[in-house]
């Protein structure tokens, strides 16, 4: 399937503010993205999704009548709306205000002002997400590839499951965190694992231990998904067995480099 390019996007751009909207505007049309609608408030998108369903909304942080998460919450609780990619543009830096969107599978949250290599690169993932490009394996055929999808947020396991998806990977197991990961793992084989960092009960690191010294399947490749900014925690997790470690949000032709190493070596 030929890749997408921006002009085949839809853009729905929810922005209260005249000149933001305008600015945005101007780097998508810059970019090539023709598509575009506007609304100022989380009602207003709401309304437009139901009648048009945009490929990826940009959206703000704040709104008179709620948050950029409500919206999100709201098309990933909405089967019909799953597909929909989304992207946070906010002056916010404060990284705990801005976890819930990389938890909840962003494909990119971009500062204000951002530059053009920030935009190109969300479209550029965006794209990759609405493109099937599969894995061209010697050792395997990605289509019998079993991996185990671990996280807490079933936002964070959609978002990884389309991009794996899009990669040819057709048996997709999840578990909510480490425990019911090491329970699948008692009865089932796979091969490959990926996981988040932080979970309750059983986190990504004690979850790494477990395969490496308690399972049957020691040697299972384990792609890691954080948005752990802590040096320690990032250090102690190579060390205790993971094979490589992808930032949340992710890009999805970086997943596709790291699994192809990962299941070529």
């Amino acid at each position: 399937m030929p890749s997408l390019s921006p002009n085949e996007l839809s853009i729905l751009l929810l922005e209260p503010s005249d000149t933001q909207r305008k600015i945005i505007i101007s780097h998508l049309q810059q970019e090539g993205v023709s598509s575009i609608q506007t609304a100022t408030s989380i009602g207003e998108a709401k309304a437009i999704i139901s009648r048009h369903r945009p490929d990826l909304i940009a959206s703000a942080l704040h709104f008179t009548d709620g948050e950029a998460s409500d919206l999100l919450q709201y098309i990933n609780n909405t089967p019909a709306l799953n597909d929909i990619q989304f992207m946070l543009v906010s002056s916010e830096c404060r990284r705990e205000q801005l976890e819930i969107y990389r938890q909840s599978g962003a494909v990119a949250i971009l500062p204000k002002p951002f530059n053009t290599e920030h935009l190109v690169t969300a479209l550029n993932s965006t794209i990759d997400l609405l493109s099937h490009d599969e894995l061209d394996l010697s050792h395997f055929d990605v289509h019998n590839i079993r991996v185990l999808v671990v996280d807490d947020s079933r936002m964070a396991r959609n978002m990884i499951k389309r991009t794996i998806t899009n990669l040819g990977v057709q048996f997709i197991t999840e578990a909510e965190d480490g425990a019911q990961a090491i329970q699948l793992m008692q009865d089932t084989l796979f091969d490959l694992v990926i996981t988040d960092y932080n979970m309750p009960s059983v986190d990504g690191l004690a979850l790494t231990q477990y395969i490496r010294h308690q399972s049957q399947q020691s040697h299972i490749p384990i792609l890691m998904v954080s948005s752990e900014a802590n040096n320690a925690h990032l250090s102690n997790v190579f060390s205790a067995g993971v094979n490589a470690l992808c930032d949340k949000p992710f890009e999805p032709q970086l997943v596709k480099k790291i699994l192809y190493q990962l299941l070529e070596e």
